[in-house]
């Protein structure tokens, strides 16, 4: 952090009332009025007594969860019960409503009619749709607790490998595919799911089998540390949430340090990013998570102008306008070579970092059956991303760190 820092005091609400009440009786002394004297008086007595005791706690109060610092996407109330109120304020891109779940523990009796999702905790058996749920779990230490997977070979997590190899994890069938009646043998306790669009598919038929189905929106938060913050999401459904705090602080730590290391480069390089499909040359807005990683790198993103969180769909002239003097290229999607880039399209070879090799990878690490770690572990781990840029773009800062998700494409 860069500039000084302004400090702004604000009255508390029982200071503000003592000062009316100090204004009361002055007035009431000018004036010499003893009815206005006695309203003053009362008015002192309040503030002394209502206004310093707090009020009498509700049956079930909820308080709010204030050790959310970066994720915008959920927020968490507390229960006198033990009840945890959760809601997904952004389930999917759009989204106008949010989705609202209660947690309810196995010694609370759950409301007669509630208006909205009850999820007995703490969970037992769960059911994951995204890779990115998996290492939620192997950092919580709950990896047995995975029971159903759609797409196991996506997987890429060695304490979640071992257990696919003893058949102790269940292939489902990806997206429409899903087998729910192998589903329903599985008897998980809930299914975490992702939604990129309203539609809910498959899951809603889950949810009409009696089979809890909450939607995690980590993917839409802009701040890397917001989409490792999800780890908390994760951490209530199985009531570890110190745990999960403890993780958080030690990830946060170590981007926080790197970050302030990058900010003393003496140089900022010009990074350009995505690749096209068809037409469409697709990279990140300049509000997306990942020009954020660029800029706590210490590089100077393309885009960095752009207001949009999204990923950006631009022609191929629009790029190489923008971008064809860059100094790095970081973020190529699968290809493994500059060759294999070439014979996909050999515009690609009119970029400066593609004549200077300086083009960059971030699949340098697949999992024994072709799932990218990256796309696993990067979400929870921003830290080891943003220690990757730094290597890139200031090799003289980082000296005896080795690239964990990146390599330069040859």
């Amino acid at each position: 952090m860069t500039g000084k820092t302004q400090r702004i005091y604000f009255m508390t609400p029982e200071f503000s009332h003592l000062k009316t009440a100090c204004q009361l009786l002055n007035e009431a002394h000018k004036k010499n009025q003893s009815r206005f004297l006695t309203l003053a008086l009362l008015y002192v007595l309040f503030c002394l007594t209502g206004c310093s005791e707090k009020k009498a706690p509700e049956k079930n109060p909820i308080n709010s969860y204030t050790n959310i610092q970066y994720a915008k996407g959920f927020d968490i109330k507390y229960a006198a019960d033990g009840s945890i109120e959760v809601t997904v304020k952004k389930p999917y891109p759009g989204a106008k409503e949010p989705l609202v779940y209660l947690l309810v523990p196995d010694s609370v009796h759950p409301p007669e009619n509630p208006h909205t999702a009850i999820i007995p905790i703490p969970v037992k058996r769960i059911v994951c749709t995204s890779t990115t749920h998996i290492p939620l779990l192997d950092y919580l230490d709950q990896t047995n607790a995975l029971v159903g997977f759609p797409g196991l070979d996506y997987i890429s997590s060695p304490a979640m490998r071992k257990r696919i190899q003893k058949k102790e994890v269940t292939e489902l069938g990806v997206d429409k595919n899903m087998d729910l009646e192998r589903l329903i043998t599985l008897k998980p306790d809930m299914v975490m799911a992702y939604l990129v669009a309203a539609d809910f598919g498959q899951f809603r038929k889950v949810e009409e089998l009696g089979i809890p189905v909450v939607i995690n929106a980590e993917y839409l938060e802009p701040h890397p540390l917001g989409r490792a913050e999800w780890i908390k999401f994760m951490a209530l459904f199985f009531g570890l949430r110190h745990k999960a705090d403890s993780v958080f602080r030690h990830i946060e730590s170590e981007y926080v340090v790197t970050r302030q290391l990058a900010m003393g480069a003496s140089s900022r390089p010009v990074v350009m990013s995505g690749i096209m499909y068809r037409d469409t040359w697709f990279a990140p807005g300049g509000k997306n998570h990942g020009a954020r990683l660029l800029a706590d790198a210490g590089c100077t993103y393309v885009w960095e102008e752009n207001d949009s969180e999204e990923i950006l769909e631009l022609s191929y002239e629009a790029m190489l306008e923008k971008a064809h003097q860059s100094d790095l290229w970081i973020g190529t999607g699968s290809f493994q070579s500059l060759e294999e880039m070439a014979k996909a399209d050999a515009r690609y070879t009119r970029f400066k970092p593609f004549v200077t090799k300086q083009v960059y990878t971030y699949n340098a690490r697949i999992g024994p059956t072709g799932g990218s770690e990256y796309l696993e572990l990067g979400y929870l781990r921003p830290d080891i991303i943003l220690k990757d840029l730094v290597k890139i773009a200031h090799p003289e800062l980082m000296p005896g760190y080795t690239l964990y998700f990146h390599a330069r494409l040859k």
